[in-house]
C-alpha cells in the first residue's frame, strides 16, 4: 500500500465527502434500502493496473459488509473485458461507492498502463525509466507508486530527496562550479542525496564534473550530444536524460547509453483507462 494508514484514511474520507456531499439522491430516492445487487469491474481496454487495493478500501469505507473479490493485483497487465474485481451487497452503498472507486484505479491504472509503454521502448537497453515531481498536488505518492506499478523507478519523491542545481540555481549564484561549491559546503550530507546538475551543453557537462557532480541531468540535448556526453563521462558520473521526451523518441535516446530518462509525462499527461462496473442482477 502506497499510503501509510492515516493517509490512506485522510484521502478516502477527503474523496468520499468530495463526491457525496449531503448524501447520494438519487440513490436514495430510486433504490430500496435492502435491495441487493452483484457487480463486476471490467477492464474495457488494455491496461496495467495500479490502486485495486485502494479501490477496495473506498467501497469498504462506505459499507465494510459489502463482499469484494479482487481478481487482478496491481503490476499486471489485462485486456479488454477482463473482470478486476466483483462486488455483492447492498445496491445504494455500492452504486454511492461506485464512482470514488473507479476515479481512482481509472487515473493510477492510467499512470501505470503510460509507463509501461515508455518502458518496453527502452527494455532492450540498460536504462531505466524516472518519474519525476510533475504530479497531480496531494497525489504524488498515489501516482508514483502507479508508475513503479508500470515499471518506472521512483525519483525524488520530495525536494529533500536530493540536491538539483538547475538552470535558475546557476544563474543566481553566477556559475555551476560555485553552485556545486555552495551545495557541498550547505552542511548536510550530500554523499548520501548526491548533486545532480542540470546541463544544457557538453561545456556546462564539463564543468559539473569538474566541479564534483555526482549526476548530470542533460537537459533537452540532441543525440550527438547525448553521446558525446556518454563517451566523455560513463563512469564517471550518472546521466539522465529528460526535456521533451515522448514514446517516438525515448528508445533513440536510450540506445545513446544514458543511466536513465526522465519523463514528466507519465505523471502529468496519463489519460485514465476506461473501467467500467457492470451489474449483474
Amino acid at each position: 500500500m502506497p499510503l501509510f494508514k492515516e493517509e490512506l484514511r485522510s484521502f478516502i474520507t477527503s474523496i468520499l465527502e468530495e463526491d457525496i456531499g449531503a448524501g447520494d439522491f438519487t440513490t436514495l430516492a430510486t433504490i430500496a434500502a435492502d435491495a441487493t445487487l452483484k457487480a463486476e469491474m471490467n477492464a474495457r481496454e488494455g491496461m496495467v493496473i495500479a490502486g485495486i487495493d485502494i479501490a477496495e478500501r473506498i467501497i469498504h469505507t462506505v459499507d465494510p459488509a459489502i463482499k469484494v473479490e479482487i481478481l487482478v493485483q496491481d503490476g499486471v497487465e489485462v485486456t479488454a473485458g477482463n473482470v478486476i474485481m466483483r462486488l455483492d451487497g447492498n445496491a445504494r452503498n455500492i452504486l454511492t461507492a461506485e464512482r470514488a472507486a473507479l476515479n481512482t484505479l481509472q487515473h493510477l491504472s492510467g499512470i501505470a498502463t503510460l509507463s509501461r509503454a515508455y518502458v518496453r521502448e527502452i527494455e532492450h537497453t540498460n536504462c531505466r525509466l524516472l518519474d519525476t515531481r510533475k504530479t497531480i498536488p496531494m497525489m504524488r505518492k498515489l501516482a508514483k507508486y502507479a508508475t513503479k506499478m508500470g515499471g518506472a523507478m521512483n525519483h525524488r519523491m520530495r525536494l529533500d530527496d536530493g540536491i538539483l542545481i538547475k538552470d535558475n540555481h546557476i544563474a543566481s549564484v553566477g556559475s555551476i562550479s560555485a553552485a556545486v561549491g555552495a551545495a557541498k559546503n550547505y552542511g548536510i550530507e550530500t554523499s548520501t542525496i548526491g548533486i545532480t546538475v542540470e546541463c544544457d551543453t557538453l561545456e556546462q557537462a564539463a564543468e559539473a564534473v569538474a566541479a564534483g557532480a555526482d549526476r548530470l541531468l542533460l537537459d533537452n540535448m540532441s543525440l550527438e550530444m547525448l553521446r558525446g556526453a556518454v563517451a566523455n563521462y560513463s563512469g564517471q558520473v550518472k546521466l539522465e536524460a529528460s526535456g521533451g521526451v515522448t514514446l517516438g523518441t525515448i528508445k533513440a535516446i536510450a540506445e545513446t547509453g544514458v543511466d536513465f530518462i526522465s519523463v514528466g509525462r507519465i505523471t502529468q499527461s496519463a489519460p485514465a483507462v476506461d473501467i467500467g462496473l457492470d451489474y449483474l442482477n
